[in-house]
């Protein structure tokens, strides 16, 4: 199996629609053995670059399952994936459903389940999206438009103590008290309704607007907006708990996760199904990017991949 070329390929493409690298991808490629009929599920297919890359060695007999609850991210990956000789097929709704949507399709095992759980450059560059603090835009973090919850809802509503403890729990940001308490009086006077305005809250509240920093002092407090909006650690543990349910036997399931938080629900996903005889873990520590890989793509530095297999 070439998978080694095919993950160079993939990871030099300059098409204008994969405009990010994806993470791991030659990793993966190395790791993972999917056999040119298989069936596999990307929960989460982005702008399908790691798609593509397993597309690639998958026959007119395999089909290739995208998930998504980006709508935009559907439609780069569906142009992206056009050309590939397997079936593709792709759905607009949050791999928490992965059973569901699968068996809808007629399909009652997968031979592989993969699930990058990083925010993409496009999502984080686009207006509506509302998830950077490096340029002022609606306060939204709702990367599925259905929702109905925002981040500016949260900040408006939440009362000081449940917001600090939501920066502290999904954020791990220390000074979490101090934040609530900054962003509850300035909605005192006025609303605050875009990501500037509370960067700049978060900023005065640790006292670092006009110092150097090695992370943006909002960062954590974004992260734990962005969870909180999408449910992200709710979907995940939904995730987990299907994998067994769906793998074919010796069928794999990797996950890359970008925070702690991630990377622990998965570990202890793995670890239980294996105590339980249902995995084996493939990976005994996270993998993590090379340095070559980290300077090329700065967004990689902190993505850990851990892969099981279904026994």
């Amino acid at each position: 199996m070439k998978t080694r070329c095919v993950g160079r390929e993939t990871i030099e493409v300059n098409s204008p629609i994969v405009k990010h690298i994806p993470v791991l991808a030659e990793t993966l490629a190395e790791q993972i053995t999917l056999p040119p009929d298989g069936v596999m599920v990307d929960s989460t297919i982005g702008q399908g670059g790691h798609s593509y890359l397993f597309g690639q060695i998958l026959g007119p007999s395999a089909v290739l399952i995208g998930l998504d609850v980006d709508k935009d991210a559907i439609l780069r990956a569906r142009s992206r994936l056009k050309d590939l000789a397997c079936k593709v097929i792709l759905i607009h709704c949050n791999f928490s459903q992965i059973i569901e949507q699968v068996h809808k399709q007629g399909i009652k095992e997968v031979d592989f389940i993969l699930a990058d759980l990083g925010v993409s450059s496009a999502q984080l560059s686009d207006s509506k999206t509302g998830l950077s603090f490096l340029e002022d835009m609606p306060l939204d973090m709702r990367i599925d438009k259905r929702l109905k919850t925002t981040a500016a809802d949260i900040i408006k509503n939440t009362d000081e103590k449940k917001l600090a403890d939501l920066i502290y729990n999904y954020g791990q940001d220390r000074a979490s008290r101090r934040i609530a308490r900054f962003i509850v009086q300035h909605r005192k006077n006025a609303p605050i309704t875009t990501t500037g305005q509370l960067a700049k809250i978060v900023c005065r509240a640790l006292g670092q607007q006009r110092r150097r920093w090695r992370i943006h002092p909002a960062t954590r407090t974004f992260q734990a907006l962005r969870i909180t909006v999408n449910k992200e650690l709710e979907n995940l543990e939904q995730l987990l708990d299907s994998g067994p349910k769906i793998l074919k036997k010796n069928g794999q399931i990797a996950v890359i996760s970008f925070h702690s938080l991630e990377d622990r629900l998965v570990k202890d996903s793995f670890k239980q199904n294996e105590k339980e005889g249902i995995y084996k873990i493939i990976t005994k520590k996270p993998i993590v990017p090379t340095r070559e890989e980290i300077a090329a793509n700065r967004r990689a530095r902190s993505a850990k991949l851990r892969i099981a297999l279904k026994q």
